[in-house]
């Protein structure tokens, strides 16, 4: 696409909502079963270049988005976390350990979040608005999350997704901002899907972007804003644009395929997305009044 009919696409979309989810390379669901919590502080780190690397890219691109970030992170690198906010971003919430809701009692689900809102809060000096469940895993047994998070203070929640998975899902839910009962002072935000041939499939981010090609996920988008007026919701992790991670040992092929596939393409794709839409933080797109 040319830079002209970029600028000419990108002048008539709506302004979207992008995230990243903080957390490093050894901590996704995906590899829970391979590497123990208590061995995480042996292992290198790579969350405080990967997310300055992100900074970087969004500054070139004059892009403001929502940092949903584990409290383990934040304890240990209260620096990124400053520069975060410094730089005009969104902090949120991410949970403490990224621990998925799906393992947890509502005492401890509650536990963990406050602990990691806490932290983030005393480390920003910010209000912690926002919370987004580790790998999605709020859904149709869970929904008492959502008012855990109501009473904790929070505004919002971004973590439905309204699609089927074999690790997440929960396709019958709406696609687009609603109030949960039971949590009305809440609002979820799920992330984006498109609507084709009686379906939902998913356009928002995640491995999704890195498997299939960036013109698809141009075009899902494309379609959400002109076809049915809704910002659209993306997110990706730092880990995401570092091809030189540690590789794990022991992993089924699903699992090396879905972590793996096109990192080293990630940066260039996340360039084109920056420069194709319009972005900006989750409270500006869907909290602040227009």
């Amino acid at each position: 696409m040319s830079k002209q009919a970029s600028m000419v696409f990108k002048s008539d979309s709506l302004v979207n909502a992008m995230t990243v989810d903080v957390e490093d390379y050894f901590q996704v669901s995906a590899f829970e079963r391979h590497i123990a919590r208590d061995s995480w502080d042996k292992l290198p780190c790579r969350v405080e270049r990967n997310t300055n690397r992100v900074l970087e890219l969004f500054a070139d691109h004059g892009v403001r988005a929502t940092f949903f970030t584990l409290g383990w992170v934040a304890e240990r690198y209260p620096c990124l976390i400053r520069h975060i906010v410094d730089a005009g971003h969104e902090l949120a919430c991410h949970g403490y350990n990224h621990v998925r809701v799906t393992e947890q009692t509502p005492v401890e689900f509650s536990t963990d979040v406050k602990q990691a809102k806490q932290l983030l809060e005393d480390i920003s000096g910010c209000p912690v608005l926002g919370y987004r469940a580790a790998s999605y895993s709020i859904g149709a047994k869970n929904l008492w999350a959502l008012q855990v998070l109501a009473e904790l203070g929070f505004q919002y929640s971004s973590s439905i997704y309204p699609v089927k998975h074999d690790l997440y899902g929960m396709p019958e839910a709406p696609r687009f901002r609603f109030r949960p009962v039971g949590a009305e002072d809440l609002q979820e935000f799920p992330i984006t899907t498109v609507r084709f041939g009686g379906r939902n499939f998913p356009c928002g981010g995640g491995g999704y972007f890195r498997l299939l090609p960036y013109g698809v996920s141009r075009w899902a988008i494309a379609r959400v804003n002109a076809s049915e007026r809704q910002s659209c919701i993306f997110y990706f992790h730092p880990w995401e644009i570092d091809p030189d991670q540690p590789r794990q040992k022991g992993i089924s092929a699903k699992t090396r395929l879905r972590h793996y596939l096109n990192l080293s393409r990630m940066e260039r794709r996340l360039d084109r997305l920056l420069r194709d839409f319009r972005w900006d933080t989750m409270a500006n797109v869907f909290l602040t009044p227009s």
